[in-house]
């Protein structure tokens, strides 16, 4: 199997895209239905419940950005190793990454468990949706080595290929969370706190099935031999140089979260707060297909680069905007066109109802920006794929800080137009930041030809 992957990673780029791309999407589809699936549960236990969580959303998004950006580094290094056909290296490099995973998942569970009551307070909750964002908040960050480990060694098997089983390990998680949620929420009477705790012990199980392939049953195109380990600072280095700004990637994400959230407490307080939150659970869902596609972009165009391959990474990174922009658009049409009836899936008790004009109204503003964003996504992988972490960061921070935050901040709150204002410019700050994004991304492939052909 492994062998197979791996040659379908050296071969024609578009039918590599396609072909592990798929699963991926599928993968992480699933990712997000812990979302949409926690959001039905929690709207039963009202406004301040929703809200609470949303307050915690960006730190969320601190936690899981670090376990999927460590896991992207190891897919880059790994995936480059592939194409340059050295499997000593590309086996070193799942060593340490699971090294980093295991340092990373203790230092940070301990920094955010520390730091949560103060940034809740920060992003502007009080009282009960203080309460409610703790109670969601700690079992989550308490239990952060079930993501590294999960989102990591998945990306350990995107390096060699092995897009298959990294959704088959998915689909362990997501069944066990669709049962777990009501269980740990109602039954249990845990409220807020069940619901995270469901998705922990839920990624729990991905990260044992994916460590048991690798780890025990070694059926792996990588060789990972734990006994034998001998520590290599180039090795940690050459994942770092990916999986450290492909984290921060997620940390510029939740600071420009932080904004938004400021700025929408601002002019529609609690209830816009609560519209956000859902809405936003539905924009990030419509997203994951893109995603999936940059995926497989970052572990073809490592393979590519790593053979010194300029056509192939060329032909990659075109074929991969075109396929994500074709599922974005038909996205975004989906959601635009039934806003109102996905708006009900998490406000359908009579305390939840008044939100369904704004999460619609949310839905059919913001997600316009799903047009373009398909065009710059693949980019930023790209970079990731070829070692350039640090060019996928800084147009994470140009698209987010830059021009979002700017863009909801002039129409949000500068010219007044409230909610409405805020949902407009996501979609305009993402659209602008997009489209620069692939310019800029053509002409370093450009740039690359004298490089790899020689």
């Amino acid at each position: 199997m492994a062998n197979e992957n791996v040659e379908l990673m050296r071969g024609e780029p578009e039918i590599a895209v396609k072909k592990l791309a798929i699963p991926i999407m599928i993968s992480m589809l699933l990712t997000a239905s812990y979302n949409i699936v926690d959001g039905i549960w929690v709207a039963g236990l009202g406004q301040a419940a929703i809200a609470g969580i949303g307050f915690v959303t960006p730190i969320f998004m601190i936690l899981n950005g670090v376990s999927v950006g460590l896991g992207n580094g190891a897919t880059s290094s790994i995936s480059r190793a592939v194409g340059a056909k050295n499997h000593e290296k590309a086996s070193k490099s799942a060593s340490h990454s699971l090294l980093i995973f295991l340092i990373a998942s203790i230092v940070l569970t301990l920094f955010l468990l520390v730091i949560q009551e103060p940034l809740l307070k920060a992003y502007g909750a009080s009282g009960q949706s203080l309460v409610e964002g703790i109670k969601y908040g700690t079992p989550l960050f308490a239990g952060l080595f079930a993501f590294m480990f999960g989102n990591g060694g998945s990306g350990i098997l995107r390096g060699e290929g092995d897009m298959k089983r990294a959704m088959y390990a998915m689909i362990v998680s997501v069944l066990l969370n669709f049962i777990l949620d009501p269980l740990f929420i109602y039954v249990l009477g845990l409220g807020s706190a069940g619901a995270s705790l469901a998705t922990i012990v839920s990624s729990f199980g991905s990260a044992i099935v994916i460590m048991y392939w690798i780890l025990i049953k070694k059926d792996t195109y990588v060789d990972v031999k734990l006994k034998e380990f001998e520590f290599d600072s180039k090795i940690a280095k050459d994942i770092l140089k990916v999986g450290i700004p492909s984290s921060l990637d997620m940390f510029m994400m939740s600071l420009a979260m932080s904004f938004y959230l400021m700025f929408i407490s601002t002019v529609g307080g609690e209830y816009g707060i609560a519209a956000f939150t859902s809405g936003q659970r539905l924009y990030l869902f419509g997203i994951m297909p893109l995603t999936a596609i940059g995926s497989a972009v970052a572990a073809v165009s490592g393979s590519s680069f790593g053979a010194k391959n300029w056509d192939y990474l060329r032909r990659t990174h075109a074929y991969g905007t075109k396929f994500a922009t074709m599922f974005a658009v038909a996205i975004m049409l989906l959601i635009v066109i039934f806003a109102p009836q996905l708006a009900l899936i998490f406000a359908y008790t009579p305390e939840t109802a008044p939100l369904i004009p704004e999460i619609t109204n949310f839905l059919r503003i913001a997600c316009f920006g799903l047009l373009l964003v398909g065009v710059g996504m693949p980019s930023n992988f790209m970079y990731q794929g070829i070692g350039r972490g640090t060019t996928s960061l800084a147009w994470t921070i140009i698209r987010e800080l830059i021009f979002t935050v700017s863009f909801t901040y002039i129409f949000g709150i500068m010219m007044n137009m409230g909610l409405t204002g805020i949902w407009l410019g996501l979609a305009v700050g993402r659209i602008i930041a997009s489209v620069l994004n692939y310019l800029y991304a053509r002409y370093t492939i450009g740039k690359l030809k004298s490089v790899l052909e020689n």
